[in-house]
């Protein structure tokens, strides 16, 4: 198995203050995992380090064939590629449709060959579900529709570690079950899910493998 995430003896220091000690997770690709803890129990904290918001300062830590310890500024937007984020609040371009939120991401980060892109494009939206929604504004779209662009645009450069943090915050429990199930689905065909939650439902019904973060540890259940 490949590894995608290895952290060592890892602590997570915002400023001077500790947020979170002596961290030893290794995640390999495929694997799907809940991360469980409260609100204020540094989940987010630990999640901004992996793609590289919030600096390692003890430890080892490797993300995707990129060491935490030493990554210079100029590589951290090419670990970000290799590292699909799904947020809470969707953060979709209001003013534009799904097909050029899409293409806004891929512009951004290198693509220029546009059968590609199309390609691309059309085939992340095949992947969630939606390839009948290219042309529709984000506003037209339902919570759990929006959500499944927001995992197409995490999927657009192939990356080996999808994080979703709370993804279902803002969802009706059915369509919550139907996106982590969707999330577990892209797991088993590869790219490794770490999904944060408190979403205890939908934790019950979908199983994973489990970490909490709670007394400034995240432990293995």
């Amino acid at each position: 198995m490949s590894t995608v995430l290895k952290y060592e003896n890892v602590s997570i220091y915002y400023d001077d203050h500790l947020i979170l000690k002596d961290i030893n997770i290794h995640i390999q690709k495929g694997d799907f995992i809940y991360l469980l803890g409260k609100s204020g129990s540094g989940k987010t904290s630990f999640i901004k380090t992996i793609y590289a918001d919030i600096p390692i300062k003890s430890g080892s830590a490797l993300v995707c064939g990129y060491s935490l310890n030493t990554i210079k500024k100029r590589d951290i937007p090419y670990l970000r590629r290799k590292v699909g984020v799904v947020f809470q609040d969707f953060q979709l371009l209001p003013d534009r449709d799904v097909y050029d939120n899409l293409l806004f991401v891929l512009k951004a980060t290198g693509w220029d060959n546009h059968q590609k892109i199309d390609a691309r494009i059309q085939e992340v939206l095949q992947n969630v579900g939606l390839k009948d929604k290219y042309n529709k504004m984000p506003y037209e779209l339902s919570g759990g529709e929006q959500q499944r662009v927001c995992i197409a645009r995490a999927l657009l450069n192939h990356p080996e570690l999808i994080i979703a943090d709370e993804p279902t915050g803002n969802l009706d429990p059915q369509t919550s079950l139907e996106i982590v199930q969707l999330l577990k689905d892209l797991s088993q065909s590869g790219t490794a899910v770490l999904l944060a939650t408190h979403d205890i439902l939908v934790y019950q019904k979908i199983k994973g493998q489990t970490l909490i973060c709670e007394n400034q540890k995240i432990t293995q259940v």
